[in-house]
């Protein structure tokens, strides 16, 4: 470069090397990178939405669609009356494989209000209906009648010198001969064989 002039030589070469970082035409870089976005979309998706083919849990417990239904006092089946029917039920549950449950009596423990607790049990579809306790027994005595598709078991030893049909009257005292006669009970009314 001499006297303003300039090397048209070093131009060209400059020029050439930014000819040569030029991209192909037809051929924009943007559809590699958008292609493999999809393409990683795609196996994320797939990856998301295969079905899995489990096998179910193996500790999992697979239950038939009988039910019996325990009405308690307000303690649940931490109350003394109830333990050894909840005990019952449980042991014939795992027999039968049918559900079990309990439902405890909230506010004044008398039979009126058991009996709004009694009624809940019954249009939820228990198979049995049993109950324990002063209150929940006396409900069931007193409304049973009401409901006579329903079958029930009242853990009492009150005797009101009253038969009713759908009503089994479990009177033990014991609460091991409770635990082994409500077992039976709900056993056989699980598994379809009770009464």
């Amino acid at each position: 470069m001499l006297g303003g002039r300039v090397d048209k030589r070093l131009w060209g070469a400059a020029g050439a090397g930014r000819g040569a970082r030029r991209r192909l035409p037809g051929r924009p870089s943007w559809w590699l990178g958008g292609g493999a976005a999809v393409l990683a979309l795609a196996g994320l998706t797939t990856w998301l939405v295969w079905p899995e083919h489990e096998r179910p849990d193996p500790r999992a417990r697979v239950y038939t669609e009988a039910s019996a239904c325990l009405l308690t006092p307000a303690r649940g089946t931490a109350d003394a009356s109830a333990a050894p029917v909840w005990a019952g039920m449980q042991q014939a549950s795992t027999e039968s494989r049918g559900k079990v449950s309990f439902l405890e009596v909230d506010g004044p423990q008398t039979a009126q209000n058991a009996s709004s607790f009694l009624a809940t049990l019954v249009s939820g579809g228990c198979d049995v209906v049993l109950a324990a306790g002063p209150a929940p027994s006396a409900a069931v005595l007193q409304q049973a009648g009401r409901f006579p598709g329903a079958k029930f078991i009242a853990v009492t030893t009150v005797d009101d010198g009253k038969s009713l049909a759908n009503v089994v009257r479990v009177t033990e005292t014991a609460p091991a001969d409770v635990t082994s006669r409500v077992h039976a009970l709900v056993a056989g009314a699980l598994s379809g064989t009770g009464d």
